[in-house]
């Protein structure tokens, strides 16, 4: 199928939603069986510091722990609102930060963090001009400290709808911060898998919602081909390993025995790479083994790389080359890792 397909639906009894481009699975979300997942606000109380790592451990609710990286300002039972950023690996704490984001699919409410602010990728003055006064005037009974982002998507918004959701998102902002308690406890939790996906995909060309969605357009059989090597243009494949440390993930040739053939692989493993560490919620350090190919081609392979993980709504820093010649990435930890997701 051309354009884009969205599918709401379930998997394991949690909700879950795909984006399919072209017929292919772009992107994967599905609802962990944790409460306290990445974009959860809640109220912990320092419990002490870690020496050696320049953070705190957080008592949370329920008997969960958290970990701040920060010290200064922070005393033993002091209350404070932290954000989840990301999934914990086996045995660690919970990361969090003091920033705290209510977004949503227009506007983005910043505490702490005052000032309007106008995505930079709405070029058009008039737009630009229409939406700073929507945000004057949706936050003009703010308190003071108090900051806006309109996102990209708000360009082409009904200015009716971008209004509502500042309203919406202004008041979530003051009821959680202006929570006045004092024992660990869940403010806030964090969007389902649902919306989530109305929040930060775009529109699709068709949209559906129903229980055998997943069955019904292929998404089960595209989950389930992502445990095989991912094939390539040209014959070569994509071997993706996640280990306890780090994901491998090893480009091969296949039957090409071409003088190109390493460079063809390389490129087409550079291109499919974000697709698939996202659909498969992969984390943490990447090691990437490309096939053999000359030196010469290794800069051209970056910018490619650069290009493919812009797209890519994770945070992904590319280290760069190692002395055995394998590339490192790192990448934040804000998805679940599919096959823990599926096992739960």
């Amino acid at each position: 199928m051309k354009g884009s397909l969205i599918v709401l639906d379930t998997l394991n009894g949690r909700p879950a939603a795909a984006l399919i481009e072209d017929g292919v699975l772009s992107d994967l979300l599905i609802d962990p069986a944790e409460t306290l997942s990445p974009g959860a606000i809640l109220r912990a109380v320092v419990d002490r510091p870690v020496k050696g790592q320049g953070g705190v451990f957080l008592k949370g609710p329920d008997g969960a722990r958290a970990f701040l990286r920060q010290t200064k300002g922070l005393a033993q039972g002091q209350a404070l609102l932290v954000q989840v950023t990301g999934f914990a690996e086996p045995g660690k704490a919970l990361p969090v930060t003091p920033r705290i984001l209510f977004k949503s699919r227009f506007a983005i409410v910043t505490p702490d963090a005052p000032g309007l602010n106008i995505s930079r990728s709405i070029r058009d003055d008039d737009r630009r001009e229409a939406l700073l006064e929507l945000a004057h005037e949706g936050m003009a009974e703010a308190p003071d400290g108090i900051g806006l982002i309109l996102r990209s998507v708000a360009e082409t918004a009904n200015d009716q709808e971008v209004a509502a959701d500042i309203a919406a998102m202004l008041d979530t902002a003051l009821a959680v911060t202006g929570d006045a308690g004092s024992a660990p406890e869940l403010l806030l939790d964090a969007p389902t898998a649902h919306e989530r996906a109305w929040r930060d995909w775009a529109a699709p060309d068709h949209l559906v919602d129903a229980p055998s969605g997943f069955e019904d357009h292929g998404v089960l059989d595209a989950i389930d081909m992502l445990s095989l090597p991912a094939p390539l243009p040209g014959g070569g494949t994509l071997f993706v390993q996640p280990t306890r440390a780090l994901v491998a993930v090893d480009v091969n040739t296949g039957a090409d025995t071409s003088a190109a053939a390493g460079t063809k692989a390389n490129f087409a493993a550079a291109r499919a790479l974000p697709r698939l560490l996202r659909v498969m919620g992969l984390g943490g350090q990447i090691t990437v083994d490309f096939a053999p190919m000359p030196k010469k081609d290794r800069r051209q392979l970056e910018q490619s790389l650069k290009a493919a993980f812009r797209a890519d709504p994770v945070d992904t820093t590319l280290a760069g080359w190692t002395p055995l010649g394998n590339y490192e990435l790192q990448r934040k930890r804000e998805r679940l890792p599919l096959r823990e997701a599926l096992a739960k």
